[in-house]
């Protein structure tokens, strides 16, 4: 029987459905475990997270198996034995297990019990749950495997103490929302290892996958609670523990321990992730994006910057007769702060045509939103014929506050690839380009210093369609909307909750009808980060058609 033990974690990426990429970087991780005797990968990694309905093909489910015994093989070579996340089918069943690779052969398997399905998390619709898991032996101790979901929940470590478990090892595939650090730890974390009193390693994921980022920030909880370890957010790590057994049970040997971001750098450094990954893993060559000298687009041009490096990101101005000098002079600022390419495509010989040629349609009607949507699609248009000739990826520069409640032209500036402010709202761009002027991410690719004129964070904005526009001449102030689509978006209260904090109940009920009715445009845009506990995507499935309002 042993008395001390090295576990090394694998804090990394991920390509779903690659699975030759993902099994060629365990083994190159292995590698670089010196001494581990156990190395220990994220949740599914094998195949990748989530992996939706690619796991119901069955030409993935045979490719994974192989590979995982090709991994298996390698274990009969020098270096640690691997904790490596697959999907496996039995009698009929397809689970989602971690599988123990040690002496050359899959030594042992466990299946996830408690699955998630709520949410962005749908596994229920892809696996059945595994029983209650017992130890696995290793080196003479118990290793109590619980896969993500089952430490958030008493029951499996609670079993896997009674069966004698001596370590509790959690391989996560846990995406990034804002404050769940503290969550995993003060809440999740803290609670198992009070109940069972063992030690508890949490191993997640980084990286970006469609609308979600991993943030990685894995740890070590010993059995009295304390941190032993504390892995970086959103940066790769290999870490080999140090673990010994005494009177008390086995501890982990304190090591590092990184500090975590506060917001809003998490948000910040969450949106150069995903936006980096998602345009690097779909092979795009650089974004193409509208710089319209306002708050969004500046800021949307500075994640791109810090994520693709300036070269990969191209900034388009595009004026109309009312767009402002102020709008000019910003635009071309921010380019030259970010080191930019910036052109300028006039469109009003476009909308121009447009008006010449709907003229008879539109005869006896005066002007509306309708020449104000115009010029958004026709910017649209303009943007989408260079990402087409070019190849760049256009980037939406679109908020959640304006998504919310439908202050977004459908087939205009909702056109494009992908949008990094989807799920952030107003309040939440001015603070994260404060932050950004102020300072830069470890992360980033851009400059140092300002990355906008102060004058864009200060002018109200405005859309500038028409004379002399504000966005408050459709919406209330920003401070107070926020409030509000926070209270009916996350966290799902009536008009008479919200008012009951102190707002008209009059503009809420307003706010909850223009957010019922844009239902429709947010089904058709494009994808983007998820930052919140309810963003406009898997989290949030409303139908477009229904008659309910919560103020009748």
């Amino acid at each position: 029987m042993t008395d001390s033990l090295a576990i090394a974690i694998c804090q990394t990426g991920q390509q779903v459905g690659d699975l030759a990429a993902n099994a060629e970087a365990m083994r190159a991780a292995r590698a670089r475990a010196g001494d581990a005797d156990l190395i220990i990968f994220p949740e599914l990694q094998l195949i990748g997270y989530p992996p939706e309905d690619l796991v119901m093909k069955p030409a993935l489910i045979a490719r994974a198996e192989a590979e995982l015994q090709r991994l298996a093989a390698l274990t009969a070579t020098p270096g640690p034995a691997m904790l490596v996340g697959s999907v496996r089918m039995e009698h009929g069943q397809l689970f989602n297990v971690i599988a123990l690779l040690d002496q050359g052969r899959v030594a042992a398997v466990t299946a996830k019990h408690e699955l998630p399905n709520y949410g962005t998390f749908d596994e229920k619709r892809w696996f059945s749950p595994g029983p209650l898991p017992t130890p696995i032996a290793f080196r003479g101790l118990k290793l109590g495997v619980a896969i993500c979901e089952d430490i958030w929940f008493p029951g499996v470590c609670a079993h896997l103490a009674a069966a004698g478990a001596d370590i509790i090892l959690s391989p996560h595939g846990s995406p990034y929302e804002i404050g769940k650090d503290d969550r995993r730890v003060r809440e999740v974390a803290a609670r198992r290892v009070g109940e069972t009193g063992l030690p508890l390693m949490f191993v997640n994921r980084i990286g970006g996958q469609d609308e979600l980022v991993f943030d990685g920030a894995s740890f070590v909880m010993n059995g009295d609670g304390t941190l032993a370890h504390q892995l970086p957010a959103f940066a790769e790590a290999l870490v080999v523990t140090r673990w010994t057994r005494g009177e008390a049970g086995w501890r982990c040997t304190p090591g590092e321990r990184a500090p975590l971001d506060p917001y809003p750098a998490d948000v910040y450094q969450a949106m150069v992730v995903a936006l980096r990954d998602y345009v690097n893993a779909n092979r795009f060559p650089g974004v193409v994006l509208g710089l319209s000298g306002g708050i969004d687009s500046a800021l949307s041009a500075a994640v791109a910057v810090d994520a693709l490096g300036a070269e990969r990101v191209w900034c388009v101005m595009l004026p109309s007769r009312f767009t402002s000098a102020e709008s000019l002079e910003d635009a071309a600022e921010c380019a030259r702060l970010l080191g930019v390419r910036l052109d300028t495509v006039g469109i009003m010989p476009a909308v121009t045509a447009f008006e010449e040629m709907l003229a008879p349609l539109f005869a006896g009607r005066g002007p509306d939103l309708t020449e104000e949507n115009l010029q958004s699609r026709v910017r649209g248009v303009t943007l989408m014929a260079l990402s087409n000739k070019h190849g760049h990826m256009l980037l939406t520069t679109g908020n959640k506050s304006e998504m919310s409640v439908g202050y977004a032209t459908i087939y205009g500036d909702m056109a494009g690839g992908y949008s990094v402010l989807k799920d952030a709202y107003k309040t939440t761009v001015f603070a994260l380009s404060r932050w950004r002027n102020a300072n830069r991410p470890a992360l980033a690719l851009g400059p140092a210093g300002p990355v906008m004129p102060e004058r864009v964070i200060t002018k109200p904005p405005s859309a500038e369609l028409r004379d002399n526009q504000k966005d408050a001449d459709s919406l209330p102030e920003y401070d107070v909307l926020d409030q509000v689509l926070h209270a009916l978006v996350e966290e799902e209260l009536s008009v008479a909750e919200v008012a009951a904090r102190g707002f008209d109940p009059a503009m809420v009920a307003r706010i909850e009808r223009l957010l019922h009715v844009a239902e429709y445009k947010r089904r058709q845009a494009p994808p983007g980060v998820k930052l919140g506990t309810r963003n406009f995507g898997r989290d949030r499935r409303y139908p477009i058609t229904h008659g309910f309002r919560s103020e009748r």
